[in-house]
């Protein structure tokens, strides 16, 4: 079954990452969590089959929005297997009156997910044709993004203060409380603003079972590199070395990747412009690397493009373009 197919894909993926970090070395999650900074809005899982299959990719998007856009998959180009959902319109919601004291229902409200299916997306380096508009970049200035950041420091309701006396720390989060060196370098600056607000979000949270210094701190440092890496700057991170999220378990670490996903995809949600979101951008959830299946649905392997393949004829709204 193709579904069964691109979860074994999945599967082989996590292990070579776990194979790698047991063996000292970090820069196969440190090339994944920059996969993840460009493809925030999808699932961790995804961005692990994105990352595995194309490591190069930057751009994604369906064979059919490809052609939307003006441009067109080159012949001969395989495509990236990832989990697309399956939606349908809730009838209950659509046929519903709508009561005129309410608000109207949201698009995305109006459909329902049944699971989901194997999909094929090429990325951008796959395709020729019109020249797609340029997003700004930015290589080490986070510019407005510091700004952005703060008010969303504030919008979650944790105050925000600058004291030289926590050195030689360059930020502490305290629950509630983020104190920051003052007069770092701007790209500074909003990587440990990021950080700490990775503490907030992901440890000091009501119910959080206490977890290793390490863990949490190689957790928040992770967010603060795809953060970092989403909206455009070029950083090492303060620590290199991601070992400490693989412990000689790879639940832990597939655990630790949904957090740090979860957590870096909801700030870069705030920071970077909004995009028009149809109600197919949906993120598959978790389970498609555990050992729960989704419903299964027969699609041939990825086309080699040389011909007219029924394989392209899926839905592609249920792939969204991403940044």
């Amino acid at each position: 079954m193709a579904d069964e197919k691109v979860r074994k894909l999945a599967e082989e993926a996590l292990d070579k990452l776990a194979a790698e970090l047991e063996a000292g070395k970090s820069e196969a999650l440190q090339n994944y969590l920059a996969t993840m900074g460009r493809f925030h809005r999808y699932s961790w899982g995804n961005v692990l089959l994105i990352a595995w299959q194309r490591p190069t990719a930057t751009r994604v998007a369906g064979y059919h929005t490809w052609r939307d856009l003006g441009r067109h998959v080159k012949e001969g180009e395989r495509g990236i297997r990832i989990l697309a959902p399956i939606l349908t319109k809730d009838r209950e919601r659509v046929e519903k009156p709508q009561n005129p004291d309410q608000p109207a229902a949201k698009r995305d409200d109006l459909f329902r997910l049944h699971g989901f299916r194997s999909a094929f997306v090429f990325d951008v380096q796959q395709t020729t044709g019109k020249p797609l508009p340029e997003f700004a970049k930015s290589t080490g200035d986070p510019k407005e993004f510091t700004d952005k950041l703060k008010a969303l420091v504030e919008k979650r309701g944790i105050s925000l203060e600058y004291d030289k006396s926590i050195a030689p720390a360059q930020g502490v989060s305290y629950g509630g409380k983020i104190r920051l060196m003052p007069d770092m370098q701007p790209a500074e600056e909003f990587s440990v603003l990021a950080h700490e607000l990775a503490h907030e979000m992901l440890h000091h949270v009501k119910d959080q079972n206490r977890q290793p210094q390490a863990l949490t701190e190689t957790q928040a440092e992770a967010v603060a590199y795809v953060v970092c890496r989403g909206v455009g700057l070029e950083t090492n991170g303060a620590a290199a070395d991601y070992i400490s999220l693989y412990n000689g378990d790879k639940k832990t670490l597939a655990q630790s990747l949904s957090a740090i996903q979860d957590a870096s995809s909801r700030i870069l949600d705030e920071l970077l412009p909004r995009e028009p979101r149809s109600p197919f951008h949906e993120k598959p959830a978790d389970r498609t690397l555990g050992n729960g299946s989704s419903p299964s649905h027969e699609i041939p392997d990825a086309p080699n493009l040389t011909q007219e393949s029924p394989a392209l004829q899926m839905p592609d709204q249920t792939i969204s373009f991403d940044r």
